[in-house]
């Protein structure tokens, strides 16, 4: 589910910024508010359904595009929810491990653009998921996001295992988006 901004929408059908923010005021263009800045968001199948409906022309970059994925990883449902929640608004495919021999398998099967990862899971731990993956030549373009309450050292020491970024627990829904959004454009 990937998302266009109202400049990106400007951009393509060649208007004014506001007409964009009118259309989607008025309910012509579905669209949505990002949590905490209120800046709009719009599915780029909500997009092409528009220029469809109103005999617009499909800009060729959008032709076939498929939205980023992302393995969340922590064995608190509760928290992985949260995550998932945070990252469809943001326009990302999801999936979810509760453990981390199940995200072995499911990065294998789905190759995710994006890892969010627990560092503290029974059985195979963080640590030992970064160091899986780090090992590995064919996840060398996945981007991890560590999201965990332990401690300012346990953060550093998973960066310095392979991590891209660390987020501590509680997190902010925005903090969160901007990570996930600078990592999908990479």
């Amino acid at each position: 589910m990937k998302t266009l901004t109202s400049g990106e929408i400007a951009s393509y059908c060649d208007v004014n910024l506001r007409t964009v923010i009118r259309w989607i005021d008025s309910g012509k263009l579905k669209g949505f508010k990002l949590p905490g800045r209120g800046n709009n968001r719009v599915l780029v199948e909500d997009f092409l359904s528009f220029l469809e409906a109103h005999d617009m022309p499909i800009p060729d970059s959008l032709k076939g595009v498929s939205a980023p994925s992302i393995l969340i990883v922590d064995d608190e449902m509760p928290v992985a929810k949260s995550i998932q929640r945070v990252a469809r608004r943001a326009g990302f495919d999801t999936y979810i491990a509760t453990g981390g021999f199940q995200a072995g398998i499911i990065l294998g099967q789905n190759n995710p653009k994006i890892m969010t990862l627990d560092l503290s899971m029974p059985g195979m731990d963080g640590y030992n998921v970064i160091e899986f993956t780090r090992e590995q030549a064919r996840y060398n373009d996945l981007k991890i996001v560590v999201i965990s309450a332990l401690d300012e050292i346990s953060l550093e020491r998973a960066m310095e295992k392979g991590a891209d970024a660390t987020l501590p627990k509680p997190f902010s829904n925005y903090d969160l988006t901007l990570v996930l959004e600078q990592f999908a454009s990479m």
